[in-house]
């Protein structure tokens, strides 16, 4: 049996006693030499290396957007005690006051009552939530930027730095979810065509031809026609047509490896088809599926801002960009609301795409093994 069907099927050569010693194992979090290669073409990227650090920031600093834009304080001092309005609801009550009600910390009557406590209040940066409706304005909503609110106001009085910032959050949560879920599912289903070919593979191509020609847009206006969409729900609908974006990658490589002398001699070893499958097929897949999930994922983006735009999205009131970007095309009178959508959406939607070629030309076996 040659070496290169025992390193595939995962038969290790015992070395006789005049061969050379092996090197001693990796450590767990060391790179194997094709990995480091790879990472080094990655960050031989500049656009795409930085695009991923910055987008890893603004993710992570949106993952604590209610200690950033909240309109309850972060900590409370109050008659010597100390509250978190972040963490826990507390009644009026609790601070002097008559109602049973949650408090509302921007009502100068509850600030008065703190004060004649000695008591203080540590706000966050923005004293908004992406649903606080500033009831002092100036002017009427939309109200410009001011130092009051950064980027001024949308057509209820909110915040729209608020509101950016949670729907920023969300855009990439759905994107993400919907991608990780719908790549899951066509990667297995690309495996199973891929690698049993004949009539699996012919009726399933029948079956996503038929699938895919089915109009996504239409059955999303009828749901919305019946019930009132939410986050779940749009995750269900569209991650029932996006699992085939992958399918057709992973079939082709199945088929191309199906038929490899070391993956003969795993089924005469006696190897079963699941572990053929997932352990010396699917890694090769896998360079491709890693190539498009980047762009697989601003789609998913792309289709959450377009739906709320269209107004089939997230539910009223919810924090959307695509919503904010409704907002600014009917009133033209307030640049600054489609402005600020239009560069989150353009920022968000090139960092990734810049990540997306980064890791083409990372997992490009030109460069990987040149």
């Amino acid at each position: 049996m040659d070496a290169k069907v025992k390193e595939h099927i995962g038969e290790e050569e015992q070395p006789s006693h005049g061969g050379a010693v092996p090197p001693p194992p990796r450590g767990r979090f060391e790179l194997t030499p094709i990995n480091a290669r790879r990472w080094q073409n990655f960050k031989a990227n500049k656009r795409g290396y930085w695009s991923f650090w910055i987008f890893l920031f603004l993710f992570i600093l949106s993952l604590f957007a209610e200690f950033i834009a909240n309109d309850k304080p972060l900590l409370v001092n109050y008659d010597g005690g100390y509250y978190a309005p972040v963490f826990m609801s507390y009644a009026e009550t609790e601070f002097g006051g008559e109602f049973e009600t949650e408090t509302d910390y921007r009502d100068p009557f509850v600030a008065e009552l703190i004060a004649e406590k000695n008591g203080w209040m540590l706000w966050t940066p923005i004293r908004y939530s992406y649903n606080t409706i500033n009831l002092n304005l100036p002017v009427p909503a939309p109200a410009p930027p001011s130092a009051e609110n950064w980027l001024g106001t949308d057509d209820q009085g909110r915040d729209v730095v608020a509101r950016v910032i949670y729907g920023f959050r969300i855009s990439v949560l759905f994107g993400l979810t919907l991608t990780i879920i719908s790549s899951i599912i066509g990667v297995a289903a690309g495996a199973v065509q891929g690698y049993f070919g004949g009539w699996t593979d012919l009726l399933f191509q029948r079956f996503i031809e038929i699938w895919t020609s089915i109009p996504a847009l239409y059955l999303l206006i009828i749901i919305a026609a019946v019930i009132e969409p939410n986050f779940w729900i749009l995750l269900g609908i569209l991650l029932l047509f996006s699992w085939v974006a992958l399918v057709g990658v992973v079939r082709a490589e199945f088929l191309r490896g199906r038929n490899f002398e070391y993956i003969s001699a795993a089924r005469a070893l006696g190897l079963t088809n699941a572990k053929i499958m997932f352990k010396h097929l699917l890694p090769n897949a896998m360079v491709a599926t890693l190539t498009f999930m980047p762009f697989i994922l601003n789609g998913s983006i792309s289709t959450l801002t377009s739906l709320d735009f269209l107004g089939f999205g997230l539910p009223p009131g919810s924090p959307s960009l695509g919503e904010l970007l409704a907002q600014g095309k009917s009133n033209l009178q307030a640049p600054w609301l489609g402005l600020s959508a239009f560069f989150v959406i353009a920022v968000m939607l090139s960092l990734l795409i810049f990540i997306g070629e980064a890791v083409r030309d990372a997992l490009d076996p030109r460069k990987t093994f040149s």
